[in-house]
């Protein structure tokens, strides 16, 4: 059975909740990292879609402002089990890290000491080698000519010399562009779809309900002076403008909280330090900011208004975008596009790996060692990620021991 034969399959929303859980379990090293750890589980372990569809929800995810990581999740378990197995794959994969985060509000400190500076070590250096994985896998696959290997490169540059989320979105286009002018000759049957379970009206409900909730949020906040409104509308603004994964939403963040007052610049940075050592999106920190802020009913209520806010503008616009993205994908013209923009998320990925994964977590030559121990494991040795990142923290506490 090929891939693309796996691609129309359903799951139940049990199995969703299972798989994403597990990787909300043990996904480490950020949205990177994350799209690493996705591809090694939808792709190559469970078949659920091939390299260009998972490649294609990728780049349509780095299109859109939100936590890109997340809204690939969130559209593999729409795509695998509906509307509930969309629900059931943010929540399984965003509990454990909220569920954490929350805790460290309430004073539990995550990780201390030499032996748990070394964990930490050790799982960065996890996220080398499950992101070199992934651009290894994804180049044979999306970058199989001269030409889209140039793209790649191009798109390597411009996300590797530009700073920040404008370096990944001009990669983006310029692998769209290349692909417009250099793929076109390519004579490819009209690709299988893929088939998201999403209405036109839907997707035109969910815009609408995006722009109220930008709008209608900071007139509200203002009208009322309701601080649990105030919240939501601090969060689903930072939540809207993110480009480019969750680090981005970090500064919008501390704008919201900390300039108003509503959380100090050090409970600000011990959240965001925590964050750096936990599994799954690094948007999950809102459930600590919203738990400890001045405003709004803080505690676990805090915490949740602060997590549906952040999450839902992405969301939004994902499922807004999907129905018309199908009919997109259909024109000549615009399967020549999607190869070239494939290419680029191989040449984005391949920037990442360097910076900011491989000059974070390679410090020294014992460092380098487990990186590449690590990623035979994943590649030659075929073990599952979960037992790669026991096998990274384990190594990072001998490092820091040794």
């Amino acid at each position: 059975m090929s891939q693309m034969t796996t691609t129309s399959g359903r799951s139940s929303v049990g199995e969703v909740f299972r798989v994403f859980l597990r990787l909300g379990l043990t996904s480490f090293g950020g949205p990177v990292a994350h799209l690493g750890y996705f591809r090694t589980e939808f792709v190559e372990r469970r078949g659920w879609m091939d390299d260009r569809d998972y490649a294609d929800l990728v780049a349509l995810s780095q299109f859109l402002p939100g936590p890109a990581s997340s809204q690939v999740g969130f559209g593999v378990g729409l795509l695998r089990a509906g509307a509930w197995g969309a629900v059931a794959a943010f929540v399984a994969f965003t509990l454990p890290s909220a569920v954490l985060m929350v805790a460290f509000a309430y004073g539990g400190a995550l990780l201390s000491g030499p032996v748990g500076e070394g964990m930490l070590s050790g799982l960065k250096i996890v996220a080398v080698a499950i992101v070199a994985q992934a651009v290894w896998g994804m180049a044979r696959t999306l970058t199989p000519d001269a030409r889209r290997a140039g793209i790649a490169v191009v798109a390597l540059v411009s996300a590797a010399l530009v700073a920040g989320s404008a370096g990944q979105i001009l990669a983006i286009l310029i692998g769209v562009i290349g692909g417009v002018l250099l793929c076109r000759s390519e004579v490819v049957p009209e690709p299988d779809m893929l088939r998201f379970p999403v209405a036109r009206w839907v997707g035109v409900a969910s815009l609408a309900l995006l722009t109220l909730v930008l709008v209608a949020g900071p007139i509200l906040a203002a009208a009322t002076g309701n601080g649990a409104v105030a919240l939501f509308d601090v969060f689903a603004r930072a939540g809207a403008l993110v480009f480019g994964g969750g680090h981005v939403v970090l500064p919008l963040l501390q704008a919201g909280l900390v300039d108003p007052g509503w959380v100090t610049g050090a409970e600000f940075l011990a959240g965001y330090g925590a964050a750096q050592a936990i599994p799954g999106p690094l948007f999950s920190v809102a459930g600590y900011l919203g738990a400890i802020a001045d405003v709004g009913p803080g505690g676990v209520w805090g915490a949740v208004i602060a997590l549906v806010a952040v999450f839902l503008p992405g969301f939004l616009l994902l499922i807004g975008i999907l129905p018309f993205w199908n009919g997109f994908r259909r024109r000549a013209w615009a399967q020549a596009a999607m190869r070239g923009a494939n290419a680029a998320v191989v040449g984005i990925l391949a920037a990442a790996l360097y910076a900011p994964v491989f000059t974070t977590a390679v410090t020294g030559a014992a460092e380098f060692s487990l990186a590449a121990a690590c990623f035979v494991l994943l590649t030659a040795w075929r073990l599952p990620p979960w037992a790669v990142v026991l096998v990274g923290a384990v190594g990072g506490v001998l490092v820091a021991l040794l």
